[in-house]
């Protein structure tokens, strides 16, 4: 796909608020339809299983409302953005380090994810000329054109001497809601996302967090669904008591059979694609 510069008049006019603006932009791919809410996700290279959940679990909750997904292309969280933009439907826009052309894409084991990005009808986006290798130097000042392009910044994950520590500072510093996932105490990847929800960022559990600081109304919900007419009376006590999520604990405490008999229901139901479970709680699908 081919390279072209981004005319001035093209630029999102967020991006038009930022000091140091870039002298140029270059681009392959396509914007976003006008009305489009640009979310930044920043975090670790190093991801763990946890952040890797979180997020994936909260881009798809996304899915359906016009927004853009703004990553780095790195390894890591930004990676897992993109993939968990493009499994959803939602437009994404990579912003790497290097110039646009394939011969430069950094790092190269995500070349693949960059032409899957294309592909999509999503977005590779540099300050760099075309043939530009990629300078750990210059990580900084690419940071700044994401958090400039984005309506709020996502902190999936942060340990106390990573580089996503100056882009949530950068958020603070362009006026851009920076929204953060907490993580267990004592884990060292919550560095980031605890001290800056210390100093006032928006604490993110479930996508409708995102969507209100992005200022889109989310859907009306649905109707409850009928319970199956084929199902046990253990199954249909389970079904029922799942009006709200609950933990495997809650569920045992609250059903009448016995610890083997609940959590055989509970996989009966899973296998039937009825509930499933995410983040140590049980729910409705």
């Amino acid at each position: 796909m081919d390279i072209r510069e981004l005319k001035r008049t093209e630029w999102p006019k967020q991006l038009l608020e930022i000091p140091q603006l870039p002298k140029k932009l270059w681009i392959r791919g396509s914007l976003p339809a006008v009305g489009t809410k640009f979310l930044a996700v920043v975090g670790s290279r190093a991801m763990t299983r946890y952040g890797q959940e979180a997020c994936e679990k909260l881009i798809h909750g996304l899915a359906g409302y016009p927004v853009s997904v703004v990553s780095g292309l790195a390894l890591g969280v930004d990676a897992c953005a993109h993939k968990a933009a493009l499994a959803a439907g939602l437009h994404t826009i990579a912003i790497p380090g290097s110039g646009l052309d394939d011969s430069v894409i950094s790092p190269r084991t995500n070349l693949e994810l960059s032409k899957n990005i294309l592909k999509a009808g999503g977005a590779l986006i540099s300050e760099q000329e075309p043939m530009h290798k990629p300078w750990l130097k210059e990580f900084p000042s690419r940071n700044r054109l994401m958090v400039g392009l984005s309506d709020a910044v996502l902190m999936v994950e942060a340990g106390e001497k990573s580089g996503t520590l100056i882009t949530a500072r950068l958020a603070g510093e362009y006026n851009r809601e920076l929204l953060c996932i907490p993580h267990r105490i004592g884990d060292p990847h919550a560095f980031g996302p605890h001290l800056f929800i210390r100093l006032g960022a928006t604490l993110v559990t479930e996508p409708i967090h995102i969507l209100e600081a992005l200022k889109i109304a989310p859907r009306e919900a649905s109707s409850p669904s009928a319970a199956p007419t084929d199902l046990t009376d253990a199954e249909l006590q389970i079904w029922s008591m799942l009006k709200e999520p609950k933990t495997r604990d809650e569920i045992l405490r609250s059903s009448d059979g016995a610890a083997g008999e609940v959590l055989t229901t509970l996989v009966a139901l899973e296998l039937r694609g009825l509930i499933s479970e995410e983040f140590g709680t049980w729910h409705k699908k």
